[in-house]
């Protein structure tokens, strides 16, 4: 089974986003960020598109999931004994793309990143919530190429992840560089999966400063799944 969302509900917190972003209150920034937050309301379409897939194989360093390998021991580990996971696709939406920033005001263009941040939020919230109701889960963790150590489950593998929709462009309006980045850039790949175990990719990233780190990284952990680069 593979299903878009569209119409994903979202709310642009004015005050949470201009503290997140540093912007002081009652400032002419702040003006300017209003009139920026009124524009993207107005034109912001998140979406997401996920499949449903079963696992067909399994190796030591790679697992096949609907006869597309991915090679990442930590992936294989992860999904010991779980048979069914769902790609997925999310992303702000290439709407906001289109609002006409000089290209030397580089405070603007970071205030539509953060912007672009809230959509993609919300869109994974409504990606998960969606999932749960649809398939009645339980607990669920995802994995991400490219996100953790770059060892773990290498970006590259963005491009058969991708494979599992057809044409993700055509579907969303996301597309792979040919450096297997995004674009739209606030957009995420993965698969997510039942299990009865938290884990984010976060435990396998040794970078020190990260401002999206979600858990504190897991020699451990590091040390099962990637022991030749230990």
């Amino acid at each position: 089974m593979q299903a878009k969302l569209e119409n994903i509900p979202f709310k642009l917190d004015r005050d949470a986003l201009a503290k997140s972003l540093r912007i002081d209150t009652g400032s002419d920034d702040l003006r300017e960020f209003e009139n920026l937050i009124g524009e993207a309301v107005l034109i912001a379409r998140p979406k997401a598109v996920y499949r449903e897939c079963f696992v067909s194989g399994r190796q030591k360093n790679a697992i096949t999931i609907e006869h597309v390998a991915f090679v990442s021991r930590a992936l294989s580990l992860k999904l010991a004994g779980v048979e069914r996971v769902f790609a997925y696709v999310a992303t702000c939406g290439r709407e906001l793309d289109g609002i006409e920033i000089a290209a030397d005001d580089f405070v603007k263009k970071y205030w539509l990143d953060g912007i672009k941040q809230s959509l993609l939020a919300a869109s994974l919230d409504f990606l998960n919530a969606s999932l749960k109701r649809v398939f009645r889960l339980g607990n669920t963790v995802s994995m991400n190429p490219g996100s953790g150590d770059a060892s773990i489950w290498p970006i590259e593998q963005q491009a058969q992840l991708f494979s599992l929709f057809g044409d993700v462009e055509s579907l969303i309006g996301v597309r792979l560089t040919d450096t297997c980045l995004m674009i739209p850039n606030k957009s995420v790949s993965g698969i997510r999966f039942e299990t009865e175990a938290n884990f984010t990719s976060c435990q396998l990233c040794r970078r020190e400063k990260c401002v999206g780190r979600k858990a504190p990284f897991d020699p451990a952990l590091w040390d099962i799944v990637n022991p030749e680069h230990s």
